[in-house]
């Protein structure tokens, strides 16, 4: 998430494509929201202090973002088929990924013995 957080300010313009028209604003304005948001996620996840709620936002922003992908794939679908193989196999992967944060915020809640993420180590 650090990684892709990080490209979204140094090569931003793939991500400005990807931005749904419906939202207001610029799209440059919302790759670097969304970029703050995962550079912050990844932090919040680092921290086994924040790790519940960082993985809980993690699993709300691959949510978020799911309407840029099938933008994506929308606006790809007359790309050679290898180009459109690449965007059609993120769609399903956002599930996992969700999952993943959720496995995640669960088992910082349990490595803790409590549900507010806060570690007492």
């Amino acid at each position: 998430m650090a990684s892709a957080g990080t490209s979204h300010f140094l090569v931003p313009w793939p991500y400005d494509a990807i931005v749904p028209e419906r939202l207001p604003g610029r799209a440059r304005t919302w790759t670097h929201l969304s970029g703050a948001a995962e550079l912050a996620v990844a932090a919040a996840i680092a921290c086994p202090r924040t790790r519940r709620k960082g993985a809980l936002a993690a699993a709300a922003l691959f949510a978020a973002v799911f309407p840029a992908n099938v933008k994506m794939a929308r606006d790809w679908r007359h790309r050679p088929l290898p180009l459109r193989a690449v965007v059609y196999g993120r769609l399903p992967v956002q599930a996992p990924l969700i999952g993943w944060a959720l496995l995640v915020a669960y088992g910082a809640g349990k490595d803790t013995g409590k549900d507010n993420g806060v570690s007492e180590r």
